[in-house]
């Protein structure tokens, strides 16, 4: 059964970021001011592994790993789907998270789109919406 992380989800997010292992990051930029350049470099320094997905840069090398153009190109299995788009794309990133089969679908701050959502949570996927990962990881784990 998937679970809607609540308004205050410090345990259920303590225990995904804690259980967590690989998380690929849907578009992953290789410009260093970019958000998503740093919460995947922040994600690296955590220890966990970091999946770069987009397909403007694929082939090139970020933060250790290829880059790769879609979610559906990952070898390996994922943990969380971090998305870094914008809600129109979401529908199908969250396709793709369903497709490979990924548990939780994480989007950044400012990233929703209920009708997804909805869609996922009905397929089994845990989904948190509208919060930075790397900032609920620092709250609830700090330890980088």
């Amino acid at each position: 059964m998937s679970r809607l992380v609540a308004e205050n989800p410090s345990l259920d997010l303590r225990k995904i970021l804690q259980d967590a292992r690989t998380i690929a990051v849907v578009g992953a930029n290789e410009e260093t001011w970019r958000p998503s350049f740093g919460v995947a470099a922040y994600l690296k320094r955590a220890g966990y592994r970091v999946l770069p997905v987009n397909p403007t840069i694929a082939g090139v090398t970020l933060h250790g790993e290829q880059v790769r153009a879609a979610l559906t190109d990952l070898a390996e299995p994922v943990d969380i789907v971090n998305v870094f788009r914008r809600p129109a794309f979401v529908p199908e990133v969250e396709e793709a998270a369903i497709a490979i089969r990924a548990p939780m679908v994480w989007m950044q701050p400012g990233v929703r789109h209920d009708g997804a959502k909805g869609r996922a949570e009905a397929a089994g996927l845990s989904v948190v919406a509208d919060r930075c990962i790397s900032v609920e990881h620092r709250r609830l784990l700090p330890r980088v």
